[in-house]
Parts: structure tokens; sequence; C-alpha cells
């Protein structure tokens, strides 16, 4: 099959991309990074290097594919981030519309069916509007857990105040993914014949915040890290004095805040709750540790 993956060489598209070759697919993978081009064509890809706020260049680089990978950055520009989020997630659908290609698989978030009170999740609450009304594509929405990775940034705050938390309590249940689940998820998706709109579900594990304080101090050699619920402020403050942008820093406040509530993990409850990924949270706990 000819299969466009977008979202560059990042932690989910490199190892799809990677996977599909592997399995004889003709890939082409987008990036705006002009850098990028002889790294994808070292893997055995085609690369198409240009903006996706570019309808044109979408439209030029969908041509003749029979389906697509599409995600959208998680941070769309620093401002505006979800109506960034949102427009590029339009114009992929655009393209979509304009070049026919017949299989879509969004990478989309657990969350998503709530527009409010799920930080940079409502975003992609909008873009599976679209997608659902592409006529002659068929979507499959895969809609991820808590990505493992995101710890990486409380790492400073375990080095420097010997705690780790977020604006939820202990025991929140939150469902977390591997991003290597979310690539084979989205190869097997990709090449499966499937018919209209579906969801999946790809999460690797679901465990209440304490066992985050309980993993991830046992594997560095702290097993007494306590895990903290903060104050909403506290975590906007703590976000904002880590260098994030402040707008990013309100959204995911904002999802803190979702976990707290439930919103985010609604969805995810009420289709099942089904965890199919392999990498638990222990062995995620090794790469956090070499980060360490």
């Amino acid at each position: 099959m000819k299969i466009i993956i977008t979202g560059s060489l990042g932690n989910v598209a490199k190892p799809l991309a990677q996977q599909l070759i592997a399995e004889g697919h003709d890939i082409t993978v987008i990036s705006s990074n002009e850098s990028k081009k002889s790294e994808i064509e070292s893997l055995g890809a085609k690369a198409s290097i240009g903006s996706i706020t570019d309808l044109d260049f979408l439209v030029e680089s969908f041509e003749n594919a029979d389906a697509a990978f599409l995600m959208t950055p998680p941070n769309m520009g620093g401002a505006n981030i979800v109506e960034n989020t949102i427009n590029a997630g339009k114009n992929y659908a655009e393209a979509i519309s304009k070049t026919g290609v017949k299989k879509v698989v969004m990478l989309s978030s657990i969350g998503v069916e709530s527009p409010v009170e799920n930080g940079p999740i409502k975003g992609l609450h909008f873009i599976e509007k679209f997608y659902n009304e592409l006529e002659n594509t068929n979507v499959t929405f895969l809609r991820a857990g808590y990505f493992y990775i995101n710890f990486f940034n409380d790492i400073p705050l375990v080095q420097n105040a010997g705690i780790i938390g977020a604006n939820y309590p202990e025991n929140a249940r939150v469902p977390l993914v591997h991003h290597i689940d979310i690539a084979k998820a989205a190869a097997e998706e990709l090449v499966k014949n499937s018919e209209g709109k579906n969801i999946r579900y790809i999460v690797s594990d679901v465990r209440p915040a304490s066992d985050f304080a309980k993993v991830f101090g046992t594997a560095i050699g702290k097993p007494e890290l306590p895990w903290i619920e903060f104050k909403d402020e506290d975590s906007l403050n703590g976000m904002l004095q880590a260098g994030l942008p402040q707008e990013m820093a309100e959204l995911y406040t904002e999802m803190g805040r979702g976990v707290r509530t439930g919103i985010v993990q609604k969805d995810f409850i009420e289709h099942g709750s089904l965890v199919d990924g392999e990498i638990k949270l222990e062995e995620f706990a090794k790469e956090f540790a070499s980060k360490f």
C-alpha cells in the first residue's frame, strides 16, 4: 500500500514508518523540517517536506495514497494552540476529501468526547468531527492514553524537590500508553480492512497516581518518593517556572483538573476500559531511570 505518515520522525511516526517499511509498504513521511529529509530517506521512505498549514502541499502529498496516518503536533506555535490544532486538522480533512484517500488513522486521545475541561485534548474533539464528516473515507480514531514519556518532564521536580505530583490525587486512575504500542496499533489499523468510522483505544496500563511515585521511586533508588497533589494555581506556577509557555501551562493545568474530576477518563471507561498495549508502567520505569 501507498501510505502517508504525518508527524515527521517523532516518537510515534518513526517506529510506525519502520514497521510499515519492513512489511513492504510504500511510505511517504511528511515533515516540516528540511534537515529530516536524509534521515527519512535512509529509513527507506520518501520525504515530503512542507507545512501542514499549507493545504496545497498536503493535497500534493496525499495524491494517489491508499491510506494516511494523521496526527497534529501537541504544541502548534506556542499561542492559539487549540485553534491552530483545529485548523491543522481541518486542512488534513480538506486534503483527504480532495484526494479521495480511502483510509485514515487519526491519532486521537482519551477524553476527546468532551469539548471542555481537557486542556489540549479539546482540539482533537473538533478534529474527530471533521473526519466523521468525510463521506468516502474509512476512519479509525486511535484514542491514546497519557503518554509515558510526558513523565520525563517531572524529572527536574524529582531531582530538585524529592517529590512527584500533579493537580490530581493519588487515587486518580490514569490510562497510560507507550508510543511504541501506539505505533503498532496504528500499523495494524492502516492495513486492516475496516468500513466506516471506528474507535480504537490504545492504552498500555491503567494505574493510580500513587503508583507513579512508587514505581518511578523504586526504579531510581528513592522508594519513599511521595505523590503530592498540587492546587491548580501551584501546578500552573510550577510549569511556568519550569519554562513552559503560559498558554500551554494553562492547558495542562486544565487537563490535570479533568483527570481529577474524571472528565478525561470518562469516555475510556464508558467504552469498556480496554487495555491492549503491552508495555506496562514497570517497564517504562527503566526508561525513566535511564533519563534520570
